[in-house]
This record gives C-alpha cells, sequence and structure tokens, in this order.
C-alpha cells in the first residue's frame, strides 16, 4: 500500500524534530500550528478496484486520531455513491505533535532552558534557535555553562590554566569535553576585546580566551660531544618549553628532525648537529624558534604519503628543510621490507622538491603496489650512517 498510513505521519512529525522545527520557534514564542502533514490517499479509480483496502485504511487512520485530526471530504461515486474519505490530516497543537513523538518531556526540559538563558544570558538564545538539539544534549549542564559564561565576562583573558577556574562542577574535563560549543558560546556571550580571534580551532581555545596553555614543550639531543649543554658526560638528551628552547644559543649548524623515537634515541653522534623528536602532523611546539631559520633542516620519516605530507607541512614553518633518506632509491632497496599504509594522502603537495613530487606522485598512484609504504625504523643504521657523511 502506498496511501499514508499512521506511521508515515508520525515520521513526518518525528522529521520535523530531527531538523529543529519544533523547538526552534519556541524561542522567540512563534507556533507552527496548526500544521497540515502530507497526505496520499485512493484514487477514484482505486476507490473502486480496492474498495475493501480502502475501508481498512480509513479505519487504521481513524483508529490512530487523537494527535492528529482529519478532515474529511465526502465523495460522489458513481458506482458506490456518497462516500466520507480522509482528504486533509492536521496537527492543531505542537503538544499534540510532541505527544504523538513522545517528545514532551525533552520540550519541557528545553522551555526550561529558555526561560534560564532568556534570564542569564540573553545572547545565547541566537544559538539556542540555530542549535536546539545540541543544546538539548546540554541540558544538564547548562546551568553551570551559563556561570561560567558570566565568571569569564567578569574575569576577561583571566591568565590562569583552567584547572584554577573555581566554580561549583567546572573542571578541566568539563571544559575541555565541551570546547566547541564553548567556543560558539564564548564568541557570542563575551565582548569582542576578550578574544583573540587569530587563535582558532579548539587547539586554540585557551589562548582565544586568555587562559595559560600547558607549554609546549621540544625534546632533542645533542650529537655532538663538544658542544654539551649538561655538564655531565651522560647522553645530552634533553626536555624545554618552547620558550626555553627558543633562547637556546646552539652554536651547531645541523639539525635532524625524526619521527621514531628509537631513530631519535639511537641516531650517531654528528659534528655539530642535534636531532629533535618530532609528532607527526603539527610542529606547533618548533614554530616561532627563529635560530632554526639559520640551521642546516633535515627531515626523516617514513617513506608513504603520509610521511611526505608531514615534510610538505614541515616546509610551511621553515622551507629550507631537506629531507633524509626518503627518496625511491631508499625505497626500493627495502623492497622486502615494505608495508601497507592504511589511509594513503592524495590531496596535493605544493612544497615538495620535484624528486620527492615525483615519489609521491608513484605512491598515491600505487606505481610499485597499492598503498606501499617504508617504516623509518626499516632502514639499517648503516644506512643512515652512509647518508650522514655525505651532508
Amino acid at each position: 500500500m502506498i496511501w499514508t498510513t499512521p506511521a508515515d505521519l508520525k515520521a513526518q512529525v518525528q522529521k520535523l524534530w530531527n531538523r529543529g522545527k519544533l523547538l526552534a520557534p519556541m524561542v522567540e514564542g512563534e507556533s507552527l500550528f496548526p500544521l497540515r502533514l502530507t497526505l496520499k490517499g485512493p484514487d477514484s479509480r482505486q476507490l473502486s478496484d480496492r474498495f475493501a483496502e480502502v475501508r481498512d485504511w480509513i479505519t487504521q487512520l481513524n483508529a490512530a486520531a487523537g494527535p492528529y485530526r482529519i478532515v474529511w471530504r465526502t465523495i460522489n461515486h458513481r458506482v458506490l455513491g456518497n462516500n466520507d474519505i480522509p482528504w486533509e490530516i492536521w496537527i492543531d497543537s505542537p503538544d499534540d505533535a510532541l505527544g504523538l513523538i513522545g517528545k514532551r518531556r525533552a520540550s519541557s526540559e528545553f522551555a526550561e532552558m529558555i526561560a534560564l538563558t532568556r534570564e542569564k544570558e540573553p545572547s545565547l538564545l541566537q544559538w539556542l534557535s540555530m542549535r536546539p538539539l545540541h543544546a538539548l544534549e546540554l541540558a544538564e549542564s547548562w546551568p553551570r555553562i551559563l556561570h561560567l559564561i558570566a565568571w569569564l565576562r567578569h574575569h576577561p583573558r583571566p591568565g590562569i590554566y583552567l584547572r584554577q577556574i573555581d566554580l561549583p562542577g567546572i573542571h578541566t574535563k568539563f571544559i575541555e569535553s565541551h570546547r566547541g560549543v564553548l567556543m560558539e558560546l564564548f564568541d557570542l556571550a563575551l565582548p569582542s576585546e576578550s578574544i583573540d580571534t587569530l587563535a582558532a580551532g579548539t587547539a586554540g581555545f585557551c589562548r582565544r580566551y586568555g587562559f595559560r596553555d600547558k607549554p609546549l614543550r621540544v625534546r632533542f639531543r645533542i650529537l655532538d660531544p663538544t658542544l654539551s649543554i649538561l655538564p655531565t658526560s651522560t647522553d645530552q638528551e634533553i626536555t624545554l618549553t618552547q620558550d626555553a628552547f627558543a633562547g637556546l644559543d646552539f652554536p651547531g649548524e645541523k639539525v635532524f628532525i625524526t619521527e621514531n623515537e628509537i631513530n631519535f634515541l639511537a641516531f650517531p653522534p654528528v659534528p655539530g648537529a642535534m636531532v629533535i623528536f618530532g609528532a607527526g602532523y603539527g610542529f606547533r611546539n618548533l614554530a616561532g624558534i627563529d635560530w632554526l631559520q639559520s640551521k642546516k633542516l633535515f627531515y626523516w620519516g617514513d617513506i608513504d604519503t603520509h610521511g611526505l605530507a608531514i615534510l610538505n607541512q614541515l616546509r610551511e614553518l621553515f622551507p629550507h628543510t631537506a629531507s633524509l633518506l626518503m627518496d625511491s632509491g631508499t625505497l626500493l632497496a627495502y623492497r622486502s621490507s615494505w608495508q601497507s599504509e592504511p589511509s594513503p594522502v592524495t590531496v596535493t603537495l605544493t612544497r615538495l622538491t620535484d624528486e620527492e613530487l615525483l615519489l609521491y606522485d608513484r605512491l598515491r598512484k600505487g606505481q610499485w603496489g597499492k598503498n606501499i609504504r617504508l617504516e623509518q625504523e626499516i632502514i639499517g643504521f648503516e644506512t643512515l650512517r652512509e647518508a650522514l657523511a655525505k651532508l
């Protein structure tokens, strides 16, 4: 049967709920009701040929009426005579619609959120109207969120760690788990001078609103014993904050960056050099380290599309970076150790050399096989020493 059923009518109302259409008008006191639902019934021919089915369909619709109202129309059929059939279906009130899909309680919660927001933070009513279902997910936490916004308005750009906020129910995990929505709300509720608009994304949350962020750190090893920083003969592995590393007076001329921790720890001695332990995508800890611009930089990553994409990203900060052991010759020399790259990169990379770009294209097009990769930890240290000797 292709005629509208009570389940179809319920589905129409549920779709309105899923799109936020039943909740959003509540913010401004507007209403969609009375609301006419889509009704598809039998045509004149079906009324004759399938009269028993039509009668059952009418009975089914009529039995479920209550949340919706049926408007009847009398059809004068040349064979069957006058017959009343459903012509329109209406829902007269929000309460009837909510009752049909079992959402009265949720609607009441949203009404409470509207009332509290209108009293405490009316600037957020717009957000409730735009994101009503997302707002409902936050119903339990909403009073605390409003309290946090009020506190931040009275303590603009507080200069403390999130952990130091002294509000009931507000803790670091609470803020971190709601960073995305809090950014939307803070941007609406706080004065513009309290927001650093250059800090974007959840990673920039603290800087955007004036909180202290966890200090970024740089982990490195001095590879030349004559350039030791620590007054000991032990391995010169050091971890400094980004600010401390930026102030480092390193007299060497070479800096290597590698992604594999064992390669970092076992990197052989190199005159006038250090090695930095990388962290895959993202080089926030190296951004702003001006003295690296004057050093010879070498990046050693996996030979796969992601390794080349990370190299491409690093060159955004340091365009003069050279790659180390990330070439087709090295890849082909270790053919027996190839593995499969789970999710290759396919985007265009604009900061690779011609040779690197050719390698990238061959990898993403599967010239040597599908999703080929060579992890840097597979490469022997004798191969590394030979490459270093050629620099």
